[in-house]
């Protein structure tokens, strides 16, 4: 039987969408996420909740090797969102990633293009702990002076590669980090330095 989604699905899109925006526009300052949908595991709740919230028949998605192997999953999303699946990074739309250790490197998503760079790759990491005021040291845009966020797992060499893909600004992608009731966002626009 598939699993129901959100329960009230226009104020809890919603909410789930004020948080992410909130999260993006404010690198480094994790918000709630009341992620209410219980989808089939390993799908977490907030995953789940933004892909509801944000995706559509117009938006593919990539599945990390976890979520992939769930036939459950693709259903799941499949009927709540209409999102196509792809097996081909580069042209997702957005990608959910269960295992941030096994993260493939950020370089094989889409970056956009110059006079799209809105065309790349949102990816949306389900971590096991975000924390303020330690950790990875960010500025840029939408921060007052610096902000300190610990992320944990992260994928080998993060750092290295949100440098590149700052680099490459306008052009690059943006990331939502997801924990247990929180999101943070990380994008393309801020800096990222070990702590």
């Amino acid at each position: 039987m598939l699993a129901p989604g959100f329960a009230d699905p226009v104020h809890d899109a919603q909410g789930t969408f004020r948080a992410v925006m909130d999260a993006l526009a404010r690198p480094g300052l994790p918000q709630r996420l009341d992620a209410g949908p219980n989808p089939p595991a390993p799908l977490t709740p907030e995953l789940a909740a933004i892909a509801l919230a944000l995706t559509d028949a117009d938006t593919p998605v990539w599945l990390d090797a976890d979520l992939a192997a769930s036939s459950e999953v693709a259903a799941y999303l499949r009927f709540h969102t209409g999102a196509p699946l792809t097996e081909d990074p580069a042209r997702a739309a957005f990608a959910l990633i269960r295992d941030p250790a096994r993260c493939p490197p950020l370089a094989r998503f889409a970056q956009g293009t110059p006079a799209y760079p809105d065309t790349s790759t949102t990816l949306v990491l389900a971590l096991d702990a975000i924390a303020s005021e330690a950790g990875l040291r960010l500025i840029g845009p939408g921060i007052d002076g610096t902000a300190r966020i610990a992320l944990s797992p992260l994928p080998d060499s993060f750092v290295a590669q949100l440098a590149e893909n700052r680099a490459g600004f306008p052009l690059g992608v943006d990331l939502i980090l997801t924990a247990p009731g929180r999101v943070a966002g990380l994008p393309r626009s801020t800096a990222v330095t070990e702590g």
